[in-house]
């Protein structure tokens, strides 16, 4: 019992704490100290709804907490890119098309804006991809980001002398680094695993640390394996970025590009890096601010139809269940909460689709919990003793819960999977939906039916 009076004193201090990091708007509060005797500090309090951060020194956590809003909500920023398509044979421009778009998407995602609309255009010979983004995105960020080809390719020096009229036709920088002529190797962007910063051993300076595919890091090896002692150029986009000199072979498939890199640019590399390479160079046409399709109006609506629908569920269980159904309702307050964190900490882009999707699961909380209390009420009618039937009717109807949200989750992966823009955000709010109401309705519930439970 006394672990028990603990669970539901944490709960409910979370839960507090929690609900005044899910108000829309701000909440500020500082001015208390506090000492702490590991450290020999003393630490200013101060908690702001809006963000998280915390600075001990030695552990540093800084978030920003304010809801994300979809296009429909908010409006945004539309760009408009003609693919340019000369050096792309005709045969092969409708992939390369295809491609483009794709590595387009993976970039956003990668960038971490979320519930982006991308439409590919084809007009006779002109191939465009709009891209409206939501919110108050960093807009040259993400230009920068969004339009470099990103040709990522290795060069070492060859034999032969460089013909003075050929020199142009290298990448710009190259020629400054070898004195024969540069030759390109096998190695590319293609062969590239994956792409993170790292910071420098000595100076901490962003780094953009590469690692390759068994076939890249064996091309790799080779490459370094018989330039020790010279330089290997890494180029990006037809320009130097990096020309470090092989100390010794590296066989294990990494290597560090290192250069005058800032956090973002680092940061902006690795993505572009990791997204893959345009297939074909990209034109900015049209750049125009976004009106919210829906508005502030329809949010305002639906956050009411869902509170009345909250407030009608919360009537229907305690006038069905008494006790139960009051306990059931506040283990659906406590739900409620928490999803609404999780929208906020991850974050989750707010669509109005993403609302209906959270409501519905609000829904779908109800219906474990009916199911529960009908099966304590089963093994009522039997004559057994209520924590008895309580035990049982939890344990006989896990089962029926697990398998009717195990369903629902599939059905959510396939809308998530299949589906773009809304659709996916959708299925992603009820699916984080789904998971914390077998929380609720399992754990939460269940305790505070022990708790307050009275022979």
């Amino acid at each position: 019992m006394k672990n028990l009076k603990l669970f539901i004193g944490i709960l409910f201090i979370v839960a507090i704490i929690l609900f005044f990091i899910d108000i829309p708007f701000s909440i500020k509060f500082s001015g208390a100290k506090l000492k702490v005797p590991i450290i020999n500090k003393t630490l200013n309090l101060n908690f702001d709804s809006s963000k998280i951060n915390i600075n001990l020194g030695f552990f540093k956590i800084q978030k920003d907490l304010n809801y994300r809003l979809g296009l429909d909500l908010q409006g945004g920023t539309r760009l408009i890119y003609q693919v340019d398509m000369k050096e792309i044979p005709e045969t092969e421009r409708d992939n390369a098309f295809e491609s483009a778009r794709s590595v387009i998407d993976r970039r956003i995602n990668f960038f971490g804006v979320t519930e982006p609309n991308i439409q590919s255009i084809k007009l006779a010979q002109d191939y465009r991809i709009i891209i409206e983004l939501p919110g108050a995105t960093n807009v040259d960020q993400a230009l920068d980001l969004i339009g470099k080809t990103a040709q990522l390719t290795f060069w070492e020096e060859g034999r032969d002398k460089i013909a003075t009229e050929e020199a142009f036709l290298y990448p710009f920088g190259l020629t400054n680094i070898f004195q024969n002529e540069p030759l390109k190797t096998k190695l590319t962007g293609k062969d590239l695993k994956s792409a993170r910063v790292a910071y420098g051993s000595k100076d901490g300076t962003p780094q953009v640390q590469l690692i390759f595919t068994p076939q890249g890091s064996k091309l790799f090896a080779e490459i370094t394996q018989r330039n020790v002692g010279k330089p290997v150029a890494i180029v990006l986009d037809n320009v130097v970025i990096s020309a470090p000199v092989v100390q010794q072979p590296i066989l294990n498939g990494d290597a560090v590009i290192t250069g005058s890199f800032r956090q973002e640019q680092a940061k902006n590399l690795a993505i572009q890096l990791n997204a893959g390479a345009l297939p074909a160079p990209l034109k900015l046409i049209g750049q125009t601010t976004v009106g919210p399709s829906l508005g502030i109006e329809s949010l305002k609506k639906s956050l009411f139809g869902g509170i009345v629908g909250l407030l009608s569920l919360f009537i229907f269980m305690v006038f069905l269940y008494k006790k139960e159904g009051f306990l059931a309702s506040s283990a659906l307050v406590i739900y409620t909460i928490i999803v609404l964190f999780i929208f906020k900490f991850v974050p989750i882009t707010l669509t109005l689709a993403g609302i209906a999707g959270f409501i519905l699961s609000i829904g779908m909380a109800v219906d474990a919990n009916i199911l529960i209390f009908e099966r304590m009420r089963e093994e009522l009618r039997l004559g057994k003793p209520r924590t008895i039937a309580m035990k049982l009717g939890f344990s006989r109807a896990w089962t029926s819960i697990r398998d009717s949200n195990i369903t629902s989750l599939i059905t959510t992966f396939i809308l998530f999977y299949f589906g773009s823009g809304i659709i996916r955000g959708f299925a992603l709010a009820l699916a984080i939906g789904i998971l914390v109401s077998m929380f609720s309705a399992i754990v939460v519930t269940q305790n505070l039916l022990r708790f307050f439970e009275r022979d």
